[in-house]
């Protein structure tokens, strides 16, 4: 069951306004806005900064980005044109943020450009991250900062007990949307093979209880991938997907993700 993302220019029409719909329902989470200021009020952007998000999907961050005082300019740039014109009308009013359709390993834009390269929850569906991140380190200028912000996706859980049903279908989600569930293990080393100055990660714990949002929507996009690849048949796609709604509106849901964040400079 391969990554979506990581063939994003191949998905159909449907796939593709159902990924965007999930992609701004995460963005638009309080949660999810908090844990993404905190890391972006880590970067310390300088005065004036051009950004480039690599990987911006509907561009929810990339607008969060443009919007900071200290921003001058952000270029959002994503393989699929479909999640770009998305991102262009969601963004009409923002004067300062443009998008440019791209992929992460083989950027269009001059050395050292930019002060700061973001990957949000894009590196991990990228195959070969390390091309990524030195296309990254080639196109920041000296003291720019690369900022990686990743789900450590083999933490995701929906198991309120052992034998969970609703758990086969998270897994699937995972599975279906994630290249590298593992990423965020290995980040520090793979920034300091790209050039970049050692960095740590940092933990941002996400926890939705007791009901349901994204990852009620992650269960039903698993449950849909179990159903058209045969695993399960449309009576208990149906079922399931009727348990996991019947815990949100009954407040038992229970869901968790454990994210980390990366932010290293260039020397």
């Amino acid at each position: 069951m391969p990554d979506v993302y990581a063939t994003i220019t191949e998905a159909d029409a449907a796939v593709l306004a159902r990924l965007a719909e999930i992609l701004e329902l995460r963005a638009a989470e309080p949660q999810q806005v908090a844990i993404r200021e905190a890391y972006l009020d880590d970067v310390g952007f300088p005065d004036g900064a051009r950004v480039l998000e690599a990987g911006c999907g509907t561009g929810a961050v990339s607008r969060a980005i443009a919007v900071r005082p200290e921003v001058a300019a952000v270029v959002a740039s994503d393989p699929s044109p479909f999640f770009l014109a998305r991102g262009r009308e969601l963004a009409a009013e923002i004067d300062n943020l443009s998008f440019v359709e791209a992929d992460a390993r083989e950027l269009p834009f001059d050395d050292e450009t930019f002060d700061a390269v973001v990957f949000h929850t894009a590196l991990c569906h990228i195959p070969g991250p390390s091309t990524a991140l030195e296309e990254a380190h080639r196109v920041l200028r000296r003291g720019g900062r690369v900022v990686v912000f990743d789900g450590d996706y083999e933490t995701t859980t929906v198991a309120r007990a052992e034998a969970d049903p609703l758990e086969a279908c998270v897994r699937a989600a995972v599975l279906f949307l994630v290249h590298d569930r593992f990423l965020v293990r290995r980040l520090p080393a793979l920034v300091a093979d790209a050039g970049f100055e050692p960095a740590t990660l940092r933990s941002h714990g996400y926890v939705e209880a007791p009901t349901g949002g994204y990852m009620l929507a992650l269960v039903e996009r698993g449950i849909d991938a179990l159903a058209a690849d045969g695993t399960i048949g449309r009576e208990l796609a149906l079922a399931l997907k009727g348990e996991a709604l019947r815990r949100s509106d009954e407040r038992e849901f229970f869901g968790h993700i454990a994210y980390a964040s990366v932010i290293a400079r260039k020397p």
